[in-house]
């Protein structure tokens, strides 16, 4: 039997515009707090706020979209967050004191979220159904390339050029990808009307996918222990005098999800998700155990090897699993709980971490964080991995049900 195609133009197309959104995003990231407190003079707290107002701004509008996808229509909301996630690029040039800037932020992470969630449901949707593990693998890539080289560029013009040549960046990759989306045909999903009535309504039920939410608690926990990864490992790094191999950290991270995703994508779509997602988190373990006693370059950039292939791979098969056991109208709410979990889990993170660390140290805290994720692997087979095969075998019924049709 051949396999159904994944490269479609539509698929390469909202890929592509994926990358420039998150490039964005990842550009903004890394350069707003040292923006803050050079143009505005801001502490490191506001400076803080102003970085962070993007993610709460993308975690209220995500909850909201996730519910009104599917009736408003996905190509009509992805056009609209794209128009406003340019206007507000633009409107960067305009924040000419702190306050304005965090509103500015905070409307810039709504938008995000709105086209985010809009491609991220699309694609879903797109994917051949026994391809979806290698799909997101695939079509994560993106990001995880956007996170490599958005930093990367940030940290190349603040030495180079003025901070306006960021923004002008942000209004360019934010204008490409509205001109790159024009070229795909954007699904949408074919409701009847009692689902169409189903959606109405404003119960947590109506806002959160109820089979989406136990895998993305696992996700918003992954978040919690990536959390540790993203805000931290600059310090320890300094604390530890690895501060040389800290910069090449997440290229390497980066380097290995670029080689190791496509390929567990094609194992959970062949061999089903608990044959990647054990492993993954073992691996996840292992890395920030050893990155809690690293006390050399090799063993610092080895940890980001096992973090790349343990977090990284566990990101792409959680948000799988999430869509795979949702019901087909409600991907877009399926998709959105996934994002609202993980987003949250990496947003609340540094604010449990930064309690513990002055408790335990660096190497505590991230021993204490091993021993989460150690602890989320018997959370994940009671919530997910005793019936994986059953899952499995039901969805691939309903295939070969849909194949006679």
């Amino acid at each position: 039997m051949n396999k159904s195609k994944l490269w479609t133009k539509d698929f390469t197309i909202i890929t592509v515009t994926t990358f420039f959104v998150y490039l964005t995003f990842y550009l903004l990231m890394t350069t707003l707090t040292v923006y803050a407190i050079k143009q505005f003079r801001a502490s490191q707290s506001q400076a803080g706020l102003a970085s962070s107002m993007f993610v709460i701004g993308a975690l209220f509008s995500r909850i909201l979209v996730g519910k009104y996808i599917e009736i408003i229509g996905r190509r009509k909301l992805l056009f609209t967050g794209l128009i406003l996630f340019l206007i507000t690029s633009i409107s960067y040039f305009t924040a000419d004191n702190l306050n304005l800037l965090l509103v500015v932020r905070f409307i810039h992470g709504a938008v995000f979220g709105i086209a985010a969630t809009a491609m991220a449901t699309a694609i879903m949707d797109i994917m051949p159904r026994e391809r979806r593990g290698e799909g997101t693998s695939y079509y994560s890539l993106s990001i995880t390339l956007a996170s490599a080289i958005g930093p990367f560029l940030g940290l190349y013009i603040t030495q180079h050029a003025k901070f306006d040549s960021i923004f002008v960046a942000c209004t360019a990759f934010s204008l490409i990808s509205i001109v790159v989306i024009l070229f795909a045909k954007i699904p949408e999903a074919k409701l009847t009307k009692e689902q169409i009535d189903g959606m109405k309504g404003f119960k947590l039920h109506d806002f959160f996918e109820k089979k989406a939410s136990p895998i993305s608690i696992v996700a918003f926990i992954m978040g919690i222990a990536y959390s540790g990864i993203l805000s931290y490992i600059n310090s320890y790094a300094l604390e530890i005098n690895l501060t040389q191999a800290a910069s090449f950290f997440f290229l390497v991270y980066s380097a290995v999800c670029l080689i190791s995703r496509p390929l567990t994508g094609k194992l959970l779509d062949c061999q089903g998700d608990n044959t990647v997602m054990y492993p993954s988190l073992i691996l996840f373990v292992l890395g920030l155990a050893l990155i809690s006693q690293a006390s050399n370059g090799f063993s610092f950039l080895l940890a980001g090897a096992l973090i790349g292939l343990g977090y990284g791979t566990v990101y792409t098969c959680t948000q799988a699993i999430a869509v795979k056991v949702s019901p087909k109208h409600r991907i877009g709410l399926a998709t959105s709980t996934f994002f609202i979990m993980m987003d949250a889990g990496i947003g609340v993170g540094p604010l449990l971490i930064g309690t513990i660390v002055p408790m335990v140290g660096f190497r505590g805290m991230y021993m204490m964080l091993a021993t989460i994720v150690f602890l989320s692997i018997f959370l994940y087979y009671f919530i997910h991995g005793k019936k994986a095969a059953s899952i499995q075998q039901h969805l691939i019924e309903i295939e070969e049900m849909e194949v006679w049709v």
